[in-house]
């Protein structure tokens, strides 16, 4: 089991810990798990790391240096087929994909975690985010959600030691 380290984000069934207060969260449809493949709905158990920021410039102000703006026309592959599978794509492209820039204010702040990056293997699953909740405690489709204001607080704390935990 991995050791806590005092700014690490704690993610478990009963929600998060991080800079000493309590958060509710939201995780996978699937539960808090093993994850065996794109689309089970699981969060991930393990130590994982944010490699980049995104953010909606026409909404929120950079939430942490070095931060990217999302346009219109990015997304994320989302398709095992796709050779560029579980990395940003400009939309429209043909492979099945998600997109960033929304409606609705889920993805006005994304912390992208390193889950099947460092080496992509298709169908693992793709696009461990950790970006605002559609509501309270709602289930995902296997990311970790916020309520805008705690994933803010989260982001302007962040340093390049901290982790992301999760727990079953």
């Amino acid at each position: 089991m991995t050791a806590l380290r005092p700014d690490d984000l704690l993610v478990g069934r009963w929600g998060a810990w991080f800079a000493g207060r309590r958060l509710p969260c939201a995780t996978g449809r699937g539960g808090i798990g093993e994850k065996r493949a794109e689309g089970d709905g699981m969060t991930p158990v393990g130590c994982h790391r944010i490699e980049a920021v995104l953010y909606r410039a026409d909404r929120v102000p950079p939430p942490l240096p070095g931060a990217g703006p999302i346009g219109p026309r990015d997304g994320w592959s989302d398709d095992p087929g796709d050779p560029g599978y579980n990395a940003p794509v400009l939309r429209p492209c043909a492979p099945r994909h998600e997109a960033l820039f929304r409606a609705d204010p889920q993805y006005d702040r994304v912390a992208v975690l390193d889950w099947n990056r460092h080496p992509v293997v298709p169908g693992r699953g793709s696009a461990i985010f950790l970006h605002a909740w559609r509501r309270p405690r709602q289930p995902t489709a296997g990311c970790i959600a916020f309520a805008p204001a705690d994933l803010a607080f989260i982001l302007a704390r962040w340093t390049p030691r901290s982790r992301v935990v999760v727990r079953g």
